[in-house]
């Protein structure tokens, strides 16, 4: 009787290994089919995402990512889309965050350096840039409210064409990559700098240099997502004060102070003082 039941015990539990090994090779062959079903839907490829948030100047290690899949269409430019991209066999090095990225975000070429480089400014210039570290004080530097990644027009005021002084905009849309020693865009305590790093091209570096030592700089902040064309501006001290000039006459001489008030010239009479 012993036996008997050993071997109905032996067959049931073969037949209920058979049973979960058919049941997974089905599961299995319907996962296929829906994945399948789901590519030729929507093409996927793989991508790779940070699976935490990585702040600026973290060190990004094969922990910190994994393998998704992605629609192809729509893959951004510059994402790796294998872990031998990211981290090639060849370089020891791991890469360093220089933008911020949140959990799930792929991982884009411009926001990691190359292999065993570190978060420096030189990383984040464009080809053709340099970068060019300019004097702020607490009022031509917006009060503290610059941060790294903001945009700035810059101003020049300084002796003009026949010793007249005048302000300028020398440059436009100038972006900033860095606030004293700190290049972190995710910073956002106001703080007075005394010096900002920025971008600019190397005949755009040559200007800012002669107009820093040749008269005062002040900047102006860009709104996020303006891009209005400014055009030329200048004003002297004439125009912002009105031109003094003299009314020639038989009598006495008058003097008069010539202001613009939109279209309309506004004379007014004052006292000569020669």
């Amino acid at each position: 009787m012993r036996i008997v039941f050993i071997l109905v015990l032996a067959v049931g539990v073969g037949l209920a290994g058979f049973a979960v090994s058919i049941a997974k090779d089905r599961f299995d062959q319907y996962q296929t089919v829906l994945a399948e079903q789901r590519d030729a839907i929507l093409p996927t490829t793989e991508l790779v995402v940070v699976s935490r948030q990585l702040r600026y100047g973290e060190r990004l290690t094969p922990e910190d990512v994994q393998v998704i899949r992605w629609p192809t269409e729509f893959v951004p430019f510059g994402a790796f889309t294998s872990l031998e991209d990211l981290f090639p066999i060849d370089d020891d090095g791991a890469r360093t965050v220089v933008r911020m990225m949140e959990q799930h975000e792929p991982v884009l070429l411009s926001k990691v350096t190359a292999p065993g480089e570190d978060a420096g400014v030189a990383s984040r210039l464009e080809e053709g840039m340099r970068a060019i570290a300019l004097r702020v004080d607490v009022s031509s530097g917006v009060s503290g409210f610059l941060r790294p990644g903001d945009r700035v027009d810059v101003y020049w005021s300084g002796p003009g064409r026949g010793g007249e002084s005048v302000t300028r905009l020398i440059r436009a849309n100038v972006q900033l990559i860095a606030i004293d020693q700190i290049a972190d865009e995710q910073r956002n305590n106001p703080t007075i700098a005394r010096t900002i790093t920025v971008t600019a091209r190397p005949e755009d570096v040559a200007a800012l240099t002669q107009a820093q030592s040749t008269g005062s700089l002040t900047l102006a902040l860009v709104g996020v997502g303006d891009v209005t064309d400014v055009g030329e501006i200048e004003v002297s001290t004439s125009e912002l004060l009105g031109e003094v000039e003299e009314i020639a006459s038989e009598g006495p001489r008058v003097c008069t102070v010539r202001n613009r008030r939109g279209a309309e010239v506004v004379i007014t009479p004052v006292p000569c003082v020669n």
